[in-house]
């Protein structure tokens, strides 16, 4: 069985090399960036042998890499202004909406309680997991690959992601130029313990729900579901 387990996770990280395009001369550091604490503990492999230091790591590597490609790309951008868009770029929505786009939640290892509870599809595990992705690259190739894979996976496309991290602004000004009913943000439920809490809320015009969208802060499930609300009609 743990034979099976393994080819099953070496599958996997190689299928996942091919898709970022970048292979691994250290494949345990694509290990580590993809495991998860849970998937750890219960395997008793140590606190240290998850992703959250590779996360740490990658976080730094994320800034610098954003805050030069900002600096680079838009040479007349004030500092406070390039500060608040390397702020949407690098927060937790954002990076979990880029994971999904390479379908990152897939070869994240998991423990199964956190496999039968959807962690697979959860924002803070995502986000997590292509931070720990960035620390890993940058280990085993350096910042220029690093830099590489962040420039490929989460600095493209700036304009479409400019619509999902300023989604309620977006919103707002759209609702009020085309409806005379008021914008406003309903909080459905909340899942999850207290240290990973889970908020779902749905944007409201007048009595009608526009969007839906979860996040691990009611502001991030707010910045989703004005999203979801500006892909649809209104």
């Amino acid at each position: 069985m743990n034979g099976e387990y393994f080819m099953e996770e070496t599958v996997l990280l190689r299928e996942l090399e091919e898709k970022i395009g970048y292979q691994f001369k250290n494949t345990d550091l694509l290990k580590r960036a993809m495991c998860h604490s849970s998937y750890a503990n219960e395997r008793h492999m140590g606190r240290l042998q998850c992703n959250e230091r590779l996360e740490f790591l990658g976080d730094a590597v994320l800034e610098l890499a954003t805050s030069e490609f900002l600096y680079e790309r838009y040479p007349q951008m004030p500092e406070g202004d390039a500060t608040k868009t390397r702020a949407s770029i690098v927060c937790e929505q954002t990076l979990a909406f880029c994971a999904a786009n390479i379908s990152l939640g897939k070869y994240i290892l998991l423990g199964k309680g956190e496999e039968s509870s959807g962690g697979r599809e959860r924002p803070s595990i995502t986000s997590d997991a292509c931070e720990a992705l960035i620390g890993a690259i940058y280990l085993d190739g350096g910042f220029t690959s690093a830099k590489e894979f962040i420039q490929r996976f989460i600095l493209n496309d700036l304009e479409h992601k400019k619509l999902f991290f300023d989604s309620k602004t977006i919103l707002q000004e759209r609702i009020q130029a085309h409806h005379e009913e008021k914008l406003h943000y309903k909080l459905i439920r909340e899942e999850g313990p207290d240290h990973q809490k889970l908020f779902v809320v749905q944007a409201m015009l007048g009595e009608s729900v526009i969007g839906e969208g979860s996040g691990r802060t009611k502001k991030a499930a707010e910045q989703a579901a004005a999203y979801h609300a500006l892909t649809r009609p209104i």
